[in-house]
């Protein structure tokens, strides 16, 4: 299937290409029967085309367009979620690269990590894992419980987002990302035990989760303190 869409994209676009790459799975050599097929197509200067993401036979298939400029600033782009996208730009199986353009690409995603990775994790912190654990308390102490098995997910994957950005690691892929996060050097107290709960799905118990949600969270404040990140203002901004 690669083959053919890659003949496909070169009939369909032509002299436009610069370089057509897989990611993900494949890239890895990972891939499973139900893996996705996932796509790089890198144009030149100014063409823009359509994003593609469909069902074929059996294949889900995502295409990607960027010009070359965009494709390297987006390779660059340090965010919340770069521990998770990081690896689509540093593992591409070429498929049609005649100026090893992808092999340019490789180090693009460290760049600008060391200068803007805490920056981030502030950031991040107050847009996400801040407001989960209010919604988990609240709803504790509402008597909302059934929110909190939710809440102490996405807790525990904003939490191992912001261990591959401190530890200047990104995840080989997104099924591995709790394997691979606990391998870690640096790790906030209390998550190695919740993210065991959340990979054996043993979040019933909603006053144990509960108290580990308290654990994690108590340990992410002290994390964050030791790497020197205070998201807290001391006086208003406005």
């Amino acid at each position: 299937m690669i083959a053919v869409l890659k003949d496909r994209l070169l009939a369909a676009y032509g002299e436009q290409l610069l370089a057509i790459g897989v990611y993900g799975s494949i890239a890895l050599e990972t891939e499973g029967p139900y893996s996705d097929i996932e796509m790089h197509v890198v144009t030149k200067e100014y063409h823009r085309l359509e994003y593609f993401e469909f069902v074929y036979d059996r294949f889900k298939i995502e295409i990607g367009f960027y010009d070359k400029q965009a494709f390297f600033e987006k390779a660059k782009k340090i965010d919340d979620a770069w521990a998770i996208k990081a690896g689509a730009f540093i593992h591409v199986l070429p498929v049609y690269d005649p100026t090893n353009l992808f092999e340019q690409v490789k180090s693009l995603p460290f760049e600008a990590l060391s200068s803007s990775a805490h920056r981030v994790m502030k950031e991040f912190m107050v847009g996400e894992p801040y407001e989960t654990m209010a919604k988990i308390r609240n709803s504790y102490h509402s008597g909302n419980h059934n929110y909190i098995p939710l809440g102490a997910n996405d807790l525990v994957w904003e939490t191992a987002k912001l261990i591959g950005l401190a530890n200047h690691t990104y995840y080989s892929t997104r099924a591995k990302t709790y394997e691979e996060s606990l391998q870690m050097k640096s790790l906030p107290s209390g998550y190695r035990e919740i993210v065991q709960q959340v990979k054996n799905g043993q979040l019933t118990d909603t006053e144990t989760v509960y108290q580990l949600c308290e654990s994690l969270w108590t340990g992410l404040n002290r994390w964050m303190e030791t790497l020197g990140l205070d998201y807290r203002l001391d006086k208003l901004p406005i």
